[in-house]
């Protein structure tokens, strides 16, 4: 795997690992920062099913769960031929700090540079929303609600 088509981010978040977790897979937590639905089922196999925009949805499934660590799910776009349901993958770490959660992703499997940008942006969007829930502020409405790129 080339390392160039590797998503990276690091993002602290000021709560700790347990509310964390949970903003990442309680479906009616997660549509607070991403999404206007979601199903998802965190055990491995489970399915991870989230309209991201209103306009996408984003499919796979559970890896591996461990609660308030770790969480690793498959990852693809419904109708993409490009990044199909399940052809990549999401890790995302959750290590506790004194001052919350140092929550670190990788999203690997993406199949060209255009893609990993595109994703990489997504999460940057995201992340940033999830910080914003997390401290207990509102982010506001999505901007990118009906968003279908």
């Amino acid at each position: 795997m080339q390392e160039t088509l590797v998503v990276r981010r690091e993002t602290h978040i000021p709560a700790p690992p347990a509310a964390v977790f949970a903003l990442l897979t309680d479906p009616e937590k997660i549509l607070r920062w991403m999404g206007t639905e979601a199903q998802l089922e965190p055990q491995p196999d489970g399915l991870y099913l989230v309209n991201v925009t209103g306009a996408r949805f984003a499919r796979g499934s559970f890896r591996e769960v461990v609660p308030v660590h770790r969480l690793a799910y498959s990852f693809g776009w419904d109708g993409s031929e490009v990044v199909p349901p399940g052809s990549s993958l999401v890790e995302i770490d959750l290590i506790e700090q004194s001052d919350g959660t140092l929550l670190r992703l990788t999203h690997t499997g993406l199949p060209n540079a255009e893609q990993c940008a595109g994703h990489a942006e997504g999460w940057a969007h995201y992340l940033g929303r999830l910080a914003e829930v997390a401290a207990g502020r509102d982010p506001g409405p999505d901007p990118w609600h009906g968003r279908a790129d």
